[in-house]
C-alpha cells in the first residue's frame, strides 16, 4: 500500500504508546508515526487512540507522557485503544510533603475597557440582576424580567440587560448547614458581582434562605424596598417578599418599578481604560473529545498564563475532572499546604461519589467516549492543561469569593452549569469554554468565549463557536493561538459580543451546586 503523505495522527510525547487520529482512518492504512510505520488493524475514528507499540495486558497505556489507565488485554500496534481494552487505574497520593512551584512568567502590561465598581473590582458587562432567595419566588423573578424586553431596554443603552438568577432550593434545609451556606454564598456572589450594576432580591417570606441570613453571613445588606421612591443607596440591595407585598401580582408590579430605578442608576456607568490585572477568568471544558486536550484546552492554558502575567486571576474548577491529573497541579502548588488542600478535596469526592454507588471514572459521558476519551484520567490530563503552566496559588470552596492573584482551583462538580455558576459567584468576569462535541453554553452576567477543539466542529456550528483551536492541527502553534485568543479575550472584556450573547443565551444557566439533604 502506498504511504499517505499527510500525517494522520498526532503523537504527543516520546514515551507515549498511543497516538491520536486526526482524521478517519480505515483498517489497513499505513500510518507513519515519527520514525516507525503502523498498520491500522481496525477503523480508527477521528479523536480516538491507536496503539503505536505492543502493550501487554495490565500494562499502562501512556498518553501525554502519563498513564491514562491499564490495558485489559494484549494490545498490538495498530489496534484501536478504547473502552474495550483500557480501564482507569489511578491512586491519589495521601500526603504532600514538598512542591516545586515554577517561576512567575515575565510580567505583561495590557488594558481593556471595563466598568469600575465602588469596591475597586471591574466588570466586563453591566447587568441588572433579579435574584430569588427560594424556588417559590423563581417564577415571579422570571415574570419581572419578561417585562424588560429588547425594545424596552433601548431606554438604557449602557445596560446589557436584566436577568433572573433562580434555583431549586432555598428552603427544606437546615439553617446554617453546608447546603445553606453554599446557596447563600452563590447568591451573594452574583448580587455583588462586578458585572452587575444593579440587583433586586425577591423572596416568598417563610424560607430558610432569608435576606437577614445573607446580610449577617455574606455581606448582602438589605434595603427596605421603597414604594415609588428613588433608590439612592448603592451599598444595599432592595428586597421584596411576596407574602408581605400581598401576593405575586403585586410583587411583580412593585418589582418592575424598582428594576426601572435600578436600570436608571446602572445606565450611568461608563466604560473606562483599566489594567488587565482586573481580569478574573474562569476556564471550563464541556462536551470534550479526543482533540480537547491537545488543542483547545492547552490554548486556553496559554491565555491563562498571559492573564497571570498581567497580574490577573485564572480559576480552574471541575474537581472531578482533575482526578488523575491532580499530581501535576500539586507539583506546581505554591506550598505543600495548597497541594494538600487539593488532594483532600479529591479524596472527599471519591468518598462522596462512592456513598451513592458510583466512582469518578463514571464521569466521561457517552459523548466524551464517542469523541475518543476513555477514562477519567485521560479526560483529566487533557482538562488540566486549561490551567497553563503557572504556580497554583490557592484552593477555594465552591462559590467562595476569589481574592488571590494567579492560578487558583475552585471546588466544583464537572457539570458545566454548576461549575461555571460557582466560578462566576467567585468573581469570574470572563469565561473561556472549550468544547469538542459542541456545547452551546452561555452565562449571564459573564460573557462566555466558546472555543472549538476541531475545525469540523467550528465549521458545523458557526453560530455557537467563537474561536477555532483546530488550527493547531493545521499547523499553528499553541503559542500563536494563545496570543490570538488572548487578544480576543481583551476585546470581549471591552464589550465585543460572544456567540452565546448574540444568541441570547444565559438566562437558565444559573445552577448552584449544593450538598446535603432536602428536609
Amino acid at each position: 500500500m502506498a504511504q499517505l503523505k499527510q500525517p494522520l495522527v498526532v503523537y504527543l510525547n516520546d514515551s507515549d504508546n498511543v497516538a491520536i487520529a486526526v482524521t478517519e482512518i480505515a483498517a489497513g492504512t499505513d500510518i507513519q508515526v515519527r520514525d516507525r510505520h503502523v498498520i491500522a488493524r481496525a477503523p480508527i475514528s477521528r479523536g480516538h487512540k491507536i496503539a503505536v507499540s505492543e502493550i501487554a495486558a495490565g500494562a499502562p497505556v501512556i498518553k501525554y507522557g502519563q498513564s491514562i489507565g491499564k490495558s485489559t488485554s494484549l494490545i498490538f500496534p495498530g489496534d484501536h485503544v478504547h473502552s474495550h481494552n483500557l480501564t482507569d487505574h489511578h491512586e491519589v497520593e495521601s500526603v504532600i510533603r514538598s512542591t516545586a512551584p515554577p517561576q512567575a512568567p515575565p510580567p505583561m502590561r495590557r488594558t481593556f475597557e471595563g466598568y469600575v465598581r465602588a469596591d475597586g473590582r471591574v466588570g466586563t458587562r453591566n447587568y441588572v440582576a433579579v435574584l430569588s432567595t427560594v424556588n417559590c419566588s423563581a417564577t415571579v423573578c422570571h415574570k419581572v424580567v419578561q417585562r424588560f424586553d429588547e425594545q424596552r431596554m433601548r431606554r438604557w443603552p449602557n445596560v446589557d440587560g436584566v436577568f433572573a438568577a433562580t434555583h431549586t432550593t432555598g428552603c427544606a434545609l437546615a439553617l446554617g448547614s453546608r447546603k445553606h451556606q453554599m446557596i447563600a454564598r452563590t447568591m451573594a456572589g452574583y448580587a455583588r458581582h462586578p458585572n452587575v450594576g444593579g440587583r433586586l432580591i425577591i423572596g416568598l417570606g417563610c424560607e430558610q434562605n432569608t435576606p437577614g441570613y445573607l446580610a449577617e453571613h455574606h455581606g448582602v445588606v438589605p434595603l427596605h424596598a421603597p414604594d415609588g421612591k428613588p433608590i439612592t443607596r448603592d451599598d444595599r440591595v432592595p428586597v421584596l417578599t411576596m407574602q408581605t407585598e400581598g401576593g405575586s401580582a403585586v410583587t411583580i408590579d412593585h418589582a418592575e418599578t424598582l428594576v426601572e430605578q435600578l436600570l436608571d442608576r446602572a445606565n450611568e456607568a461608563k466604560r473606562s481604560t483599566v489594567d488587565a490585572s482586573h481580569l478574573v477568568i474562569g476556564v471550563e471544558c464541556g462536551g470534550s473529545d479526543g482533540y480537547s486536550g491537545i488543542t483547545a484546552n492547552p490554548a486556553i492554558g496559554a491565555v491563562s498564563d498571559r492573564i497571570v502575567a498581567c497580574g490577573g486571576t485564572s480559576i480552574i474548577s471541575e474537581t472531578t475532572e482533575l482526578y488523575g491529573a491532580e499530581h501535576l497541579l500539586c507539583q506546581r502548588s505554591r506550598s505543600p499546604e495548597v497541594a494538600q488542600r487539593l488532594v483532600d478535596l479529591i479524596r472527599w469526592w471519591q468518598d462522596y461519589v462512592a456513598f451513592y454507588g458510583g466512582q469518578l471514572d463514571n464521569n466521561p459521558s457517552i459523548g466524551n467516549k464517542a469523541g475518543g476519551l476513555t477514562t477519567i484520567t485521560e479526560k483529566s490530563l487533557g482538562a488540566v492543561s486549561k490551567s497553563g503552566l503557572t504556580a497554583l496559588e490557592a484552593v477555594y470552596d465552591y462559590a467562595e469569593r476569589v481574592t488571590a492573584k494567579g492560578l487558583v482551583v475552585m471546588d466544583s462538580p464537572g457539570f458545566d452549569p454548576s461549575s461555571v455558576t460557582g466560578k462566576v459567584a467567585g468573581g469570574a468576569n470572563l469565561v473561556l469554554f472549550s468544547t469538542g462535541r459542541g456545547s452551546c453554553f452561555g452565562c449571564k452576567p459573564t460573557p462566555v468565549i466558546k472555543i472549538a477543539s476541531n475545525s469540523e466542529l467550528f465549521e458545523r456550528m458557526p453560530d455557537d463557536m467563537d474561536l477555532n483551536a483546530g488550527e493547531a492541527i493545521a499547523g499553528k502553534t499553541l503559542d500563536q493561538l494563545g496570543d490570538e485568543f488572548f487578544e480576543f479575550a481583551l476585546r470581549v472584556a471591552s464589550g465585543e459580543s460572544t456567540a452565546s450573547e448574540r444568541n441570547g443565551f444565559g438566562d437558565h444557566e444559573f445552577v448552584p451546586w449544593t450538598v446535603g439533604p432536602v428536609l
